[in-house]
């Protein structure tokens, strides 16, 4: 098995880095540009073989590196919005449930967080407040503050959402 010189990968490196950089560019930010560079030489370390025509390896491998990341980012962004757009369902709703299961989520994501933890802790945890106190490491007033405004920001949440 024969590797590549690491001399004349240095060489290499110096001839055609900034070319490949501008080259990825084109796709991508500067940043990310000379990441990819740096990756494709990384990746050419690891060959076997020398190929046979270096600068058309190194650009048709930053080209190929390139495309891999806007689909990479594309897919990442995708499932963000996807993520923030359809949240899934905390509660399996209930035929016989007198408040929408639904409603309920809605309101609970409109408070604080802070102010969500803990109904969440108490209600469906079925937590003390002490033992709530103790898990999200705040002296009992502070939790008790947060949970009976909490109960009231979603008294007002749910009135408003039933009136319309």
């Amino acid at each position: 098995m024969a590797s590549i010189d690491p001399t004349q990968l240095s060489n290499w490196f110096q001839a055609y880095s900034d070319r490949l950089a501008l080259y990825a560019r084109q796709w991508l930010d500067a940043a990310l540009a000379d990441d990819v560079v740096q990756d494709v030489f990384l990746r050419m370390v690891s060959l076997r073989t020398q190929p046979s025509n270096i600068p058309a390896w190194l650009f048709r491998s930053v080209r190929n590196a390139s495309l891999t990341q806007i689909r990479s980012r594309k897919r990442r962004r995708l499932h963000e919005e996807q993520r923030t757009t359809q949240q899934p369902a905390w509660f399996e709703p209930q035929p016989d449930e007198p408040i929408s299961s639904g409603n309920v989520q809605s309101a609970l994501e409109l408070l604080p967080h802070e102010q969500r933890e803990i109904v969440i802790l108490k209600i469906w945890g079925n937590m003390t407040l002490q033992e709530v106190a103790d898990i999200v490491e705040q002296p009992i007033s502070t939790v008790f503050s947060r949970y009976r405004s909490a109960l009231a920001a979603l008294r007002r949440i749910m009135e408003k959402s039933n009136a319309k």
